[in-house]
């Protein structure tokens, strides 16, 4: 699973997700990516979920980016737990995903392929999305 190496503080507030992506827009890698249309959580299985699907379905040809990161810890209580006692320990971790936000890049495959590939890891994510292609003029 992925998870940062070090962090300035072990939990953290779960706070509001509003508003557009402002990084991590545009098509830096590959010629076809998978961008967020709604805003959400993505946690670390997801990611890594949607990425084993990709690489089965492209047979490991051409060049996977994952231009997302689970930085925000996630905390929760054990089960049966009486109230008080202080917040849960950190249960996972979660990338904060808002809607512009290109999520996986593809490079070097078929792009019928990758869009396939592409479409088939979106039902492993939390967030809606669509395939954007790069467009060359």
């Amino acid at each position: 699973m992925l998870m940062p190496k070090k962090y300035k503080w072990r939990k953290v507030q779960r706070g509001r997700i509003r508003g557009v992506s402002k990084g991590g827009v545009k098509l830096e890698f590959g010629n076809i990516g998978l961008v967020a249309t709604s805003l959400g959580l993505v946690n670390s299985r997801q990611i890594e979920a949607a990425r084993v699907s990709i690489s089965r379905k492209i047979k490991r040809e051409g060049d996977l980016f994952i231009r997302i990161f689970p930085h925000k810890p996630y905390t929760k209580r054990p089960a049966e737990t009486r109230m008080g006692k202080g917040k849960g320990d950190v249960d996972h971790y979660d990338a904060v995903v808002k809607p512009g936000r290109i999520m996986f890049e593809l490079m070097g495959v078929e792009e019928e392929l990758a869009a396939e590939a592409l479409k088939k890891a979106a039902f492993k994510l939390s967030v809606k999305t669509r395939v954007l292609r790069h467009s060359y003029f």
